[in-house]
């Protein structure tokens, strides 16, 4: 029952953002009233994600070794630095064309590493492969791209300073739910 919670929600995960691109005239017909329905399945297939891993047997298939955690961390840094505003406030990562798609990838590759599971390998793998996938249709259909004006560099040091605040709130809500990403 857990892993068809999961599977589900990761076939709606999928499916919500892929809409767009496989249907965009009917989707352009819904207008912006699409966007709650869009928004609800999206809910659903987090809940539904959620669910589903927490109720699967964590029997791991080995035990990562420790420094992955450190790699793990940093990784979480940079991808939480790149879900944030800087890429289009800031300087540094001005000319990168998906750099949410690429965080939201960094995110799944750091918890690959650590956790060596069925449940996590099946979480993070399709939400990888999604993530990937995503950036290439996005780069076929729309071929032609202007970066966005770049920002400061006191914009990424305020996004990066609240990077690390958001990893450690993050990490101490995992160590809540049992799971400690900071060695020691």
């Amino acid at each position: 029952m857990a892993y068809a919670l999961l599977i589900l929600g990761l076939f709606l995960w999928v499916a919500a953002h892929a809409f767009k691109r496989v249907a965009p005239e009917r989707r352009a017909a819904m207008g912006d009233s699409g966007k709650g329905p869009v928004a609800l399945i999206l809910f659903a297939s987090l809940v539904l994600m959620i669910i589903g891993y927490r109720w699967t047997d964590a029997a791991d298939f080995a035990a990562a070794p420790d420094f992955f955690r450190h790699i793990n961390n940093l990784l979480m840094l940079i991808a939480i630095y790149m879900l944030s505003p800087a890429p289009k406030r800031g300087k540094l990562l001005k000319g990168m064309r998906h750099p949410m798609l690429t965080g939201f990838s960094l995110w799944a590759i750091s918890h690959l590493l650590v956790n060596w599971d069925p449940a996590s390998i099946l979480l993070f793998g399709v939400l990888l492969v999604w993530a990937i996938v995503t950036a290439q249709v996005i780069n076929r259909a729309e071929p032609e791209w202007t970066p966005p004006p770049a920002g400061t560099y006191a914009k990424d040091a305020m996004f990066l300073a609240g990077s690390v605040v958001l990893l450690l709130i993050i990490g101490w809500i995992h160590g809540l739910l049992g799971y400690y990403p900071f060695p020691g």
